[in-house]
């Protein structure tokens, strides 16, 4: 893999909130009195996972459940997790607990009155084992509400060996360099880029990489909390470096077309599956998961 020589890295977080709305067990679950206490009732978790990182997933779940004795429900939400847990909770059908990739879907799911704080001993824990801006993320108007599980490494470019030997170039060190390594694996025969246009998120962590690298983590953290307009000539100068590539149907396995019809998982298996389309994709240390467990 060829990790951008930068210190300056996007990550990706995750974190489980607690609904304080009914859920489909029959009321809020709340976990206490020792390891068999949730005996006989049922949580529901909701995440964006499926495939195979929802059955990686159904392990954690099938051991909590010998653990404790409590049944689980999964919920595949997709990447619309706000719209689709906001449509159960306004259903009555909320679940008990949900994985959310995004820090504003907690202040939006705290505003609407729909968390429910997290317990005195779970904070204490997370006083003794985190970093104290892990808890000030997880917390809105000073109320502890998520816990964070994961993060992700969000700034590598992932490639097939194969692909850079066939077309004799060296792994790039810069983003010019990766362009001018691209036109030469696609001059052999292989596209050089796979990208996964039709999730949204792959491309928010294109951009979100370009800018941070291009404009700086001070801009980077005025344009997250609205201090800076997305008119503004350092997004311009981003979205134009990310044209270069985006726009040269050379560089793009199916052009922009292919690209709107490829998700995630597809993008991974374009360079790391049975029958390559491409030479290298980007996104998270997650790609890795994918590659292995689904192509070997």
């Amino acid at each position: 893999m060829m990790r951008r020589r930068t210190t300056l890295l996007t990550t990706c977080t995750a974190l489980a909130l607690a609904l304080g709305a009914t859920a489909c067990g029959g009321g809020p679950v709340s976990a206490g009195g020792g390891d068999q206490a949730l005996s006989g009732q049922t949580v529901t978790v909701a995440g964006v996972w499926s495939g195979t990182e929802q059955r990686n997933f159904q392990k954690v779940l099938d051991a909590f459940t010998e653990k404790t004795g409590a049944k689980t429900q999964f919920v595949s939400t997709g990447d619309n997790v706000s719209t689709v847990v906001g449509s159960k909770i306004e259903g009555g059908n909320a679940p008990d607990v949900v994985m959310v990739p995004q820090v504003g879907v907690l202040k939006q799911f705290a505003e609407q009155g729909w968390l429910k704080p997290l317990s005195e001993k779970t904070e204490q824990s997370v006083d003794a084992g985190f970093a104290p801006v892990w808890k000030k993320y997880g917390s809105v108007d000073g109320e502890l509400y998520g816990l964070y599980f994961k993060a992700a490494h969000k700034s590598t470019v992932w490639y097939s060996p194969d692909a850079l030997a066939q077309a004799g170039v060296k792994p790039p060190k810069t983003y010019d360099e990766m362009l001018k390594a691209g036109r030469t694996v696609s001059d052999s025969g292989l596209a050089a880029f796979s990208v996964a246009g039709q999730d949204g998120w792959t491309l928010t962590d294109w951009f979100e990489n370009v800018y941070l690298s291009q404009a700086g983590p001070e801009k980077y953290d005025a344009l997250a909390a609205h201090e800076l307009k997305w008119t503004d000539v350092s997004v311009v100068e981003a979205l134009t470096t990310l044209g270069k590539l985006f726009k040269d149907k050379q560089l793009i396995a199916g052009g922009q077309k292919g690209a709107l019809n490829t998700d995630f998982p597809g993008s991974v298996e374009k360079v790391f599956g049975p029958e390559p389309e491409a030479g290298m994709v980007y996104e998270g240390d997650f790609v890795a998961g994918v590659a292995k467990d689904q192509f070997g």
